[in-house]
């Protein structure tokens, strides 16, 4: 038994297997989770976001193999690669088909059709200095605002400010914590109900922008899967988000979800398009950026959870983000060339 024992030991091989292999096999479970259409754990819901440092790293494993010449732990490693590649690469690549498809009656959208700027912000807890929001919202001259964390002092602040003389149609479902929430336009605005999930206030409305129509635009913040119980309220409230129909609609604001989490991938299925992943901005983080915020005492890198979907008929003209003091979002904003109707 000594002498099996010893002769197993000593092959070089097995030495070479026992450093390839668990080199290959995280990041081999990694991506086949990353490809289950649906939340495997609440524990995967919290990692998933993480799916592009991955990615990055996953090259490590087929030069393990490499190193240890390894060839078929070489050829496993660079599929595993090539999958989590497939995943994440595209995001910062532009959108070859920027207008999407038409709808019955409805014709693409152009570069001469009507024009919508969005901004989109979240206030931690309403911790945003009124002047500086409204500032960003003079610079940038939005027409639809979504904000979300807004309580009632922040609202109160913003409008003394002077953000409803620019934005003067508003759903404004102010709310004491984290659960209020705002949309702000400079057109006509019709407020909408959404179900109410955990009694998260979504401001939604229906937008009339001239030469386009009636527009929905849903200001987007579920729960945050910080806490298991909080979980469900997650899941739940992404669900509940309607999809693309009639109009044409767009889910702006903080989904605490990145593109790589099953509940966002599900709208895109549905038709929706990512702004920024759109013009090849998919990989701008968006949280945490003014400082390290720490789950157990681990430093988070910065995510995208901030998002901005349109429908498959609006075409995306630019993306990109915004600071704001006293936050630890970034605030986005997009332009976007919506739909004509036809007659």
């Amino acid at each position: 038994m000594a002498r099996l024992t010893a002769g197993w030991v000593g092959r070089p091989g097995v030495w070479r297997s026992l450093i390839a292999w668990p080199a290959v096999a995280p990041f081999a479970l990694w991506a086949l989770l990353r490809l289950v259409p649906g939340d495997v754990h609440f524990r995967w819901v919290q990692l998933v976001a993480f799916t592009p440092y991955v990615a990055l790293a996953s090259v490590l494993a087929p030069l393990v193999a490499l190193l240890v010449r390894r060839p078929v732990a070489l050829v496993a490693g660079l599929a595993v690669t090539v999958t989590l590649a497939a995943c994440v690469l595209p995001r910062a690549l532009s959108d070859t088909s920027p207008l999407g498809s038409a709808g019955p009656g409805v014709r693409a959208a152009g570069d001469a059709g009507p024009a919508l700027r969005i901004l989109s912000a979240n206030l931690l807890y309403g911790s945003v200095p009124p002047a500086a929001l409204v500032d960003l919202v003079r610079r940038l001259r939005p027409d639809v605002l979504t904000l979300q964390e807004l309580t009632p002092q922040a609202s109160a602040g913003l409008r003394a400010a002077g953000l409803t003389t620019l934005l003067p149609y508003a759903d404004d479902r102010a709310q004491e914590g984290s659960s209020g929430s705002g949309l702000f336009t400079r057109f006509p605005l019709r407020p909408a109900d959404l179900t109410a999930v955990n009694g998260r206030r979504q401001a939604a409305g229906i937008v009339e922008v001239p030469g386009a129509g009636p527009v929905a635009v849903v200001s987007v913040h579920p729960c945050a899967p910080r806490y298991a119980f909080r979980f469900r309220c997650w899941s739940r409230s992404l669900a509940s988000l309607p999809g693309p129909g009639e109009l044409v609609r767009i889910l702006s604001g903080d989904f605490n979800a990145t593109l790589d989490h099953a509940p966002v991938r599900s709208l895109l299925d549905a038709g929706y398009r990512d702004a920024a992943d759109a013009t090849g901005n998919g990989l701008a983080g968006t949280w945490p950026y003014r400082k390290s915020s720490d789950f157990g005492g681990l430093p988070v890198p910065p995510v995208t959870i901030d998002h901005i979907l349109v429908d498959p008929r609006v075409a995306v003209r630019a993306f990109g983000v915004h600071r704001l003091p006293e936050t630890d979002h970034r605030a986005i904003f997009a332009e976007l060339v919506l739909p004509t109707t036809g007659t």
